[in-house]
């Protein structure tokens, strides 16, 4: 089975008031092609480190991140830059959506994605009567369902998502996870940050981190 992700001994420590903080200790698992894993911890037990670490953007303090079996810090700035733009949609807490951009726009911003590739992501997410709107004419929850659009659009090998219903009610919630499996169904890979317990219904595996350490409560094939 090819592994799409393949973390290897990570470890990430901060740096604070002179001590050392441990948030990352020994952590390794896998995420195979058409499979989605969730991890699943409380507020400030490492999720968004591990998930900043493995989507690229933070290099850890020790141990590797293999993306299609490259160890993405192996790579020089520009050329992980230009890997991570290509192989890995993020979606962010903060969404980072460009304000001057209407939905449809905010998608298409992605290179290689066509007026109908994200029309039709749009319309899954149920906002087809939004794509002429501004971010700000959006409730928040809307605005997240645009940025996971934007992060899966150009079928990228990985899609990386931080609480991506944080703010969504149960059937938007649904909607978003439905739209993360498709992604995986179809031959992705997902990694995902959700404490709603509704992500057991479509996640193959169920990590939890703790002190920055990994346990795992549901294993998939």
């Amino acid at each position: 089975m090819d592994n799409v992700l393949q973390v290897e001994s990570l470890a990430h420590c901060y740096t604070a008031n002179g001590k050392q903080l441990q948030v990352l200790r020994d952590v390794n698992f896998s995420i195979a092609r058409s499979k989605m894993v969730a991890v699943q911890g409380e507020s400030g037990s490492g999720k968004t480190t591990l998930l900043l670490a493995c989507g690229a953007m933070q290099k850890p303090t020790s141990g590797k991140v293999l993306i299609n079996q490259r160890d993405v810090f192996d790579l020089t700035p520009a050329v992980r830059s230009q890997f991570r733009a290509s192989q890995i949609g993020y979606l962010f807490q903060t969404l980072q959506l460009v304000p001057y951009l209407n939905v449809l726009d905010n998608v298409r911003i992605v290179k290689g994605v066509t007026a109908g590739t994200a029309k039709q992501w749009l319309e899954r997410l149920g906002l087809d009567d939004r794509l002429n709107h501004k971010p700000d004419a959006l409730s928040h929850g809307q605005r997240q369902r645009v940025a996971l659009a934007r992060a899966i659009a150009h079928r990228p090998a990985l899609v990386i998502a931080d609480e991506p219903t944080g703010n969504l009610d149960g059937k938007n919630t649904r909607l978003v996870f439905d739209s993360l499996r498709e992604f995986a169904d179809d031959g992705g890979a997902v990694l995902i940050a959700a404490h709603e317990p509704a992500i057991a219904d479509f996640a193959d595996r169920i990590l939890h981190i703790k002190s920055g350490h990994l346990t795992e409560s549901k294993a998939g094939v």
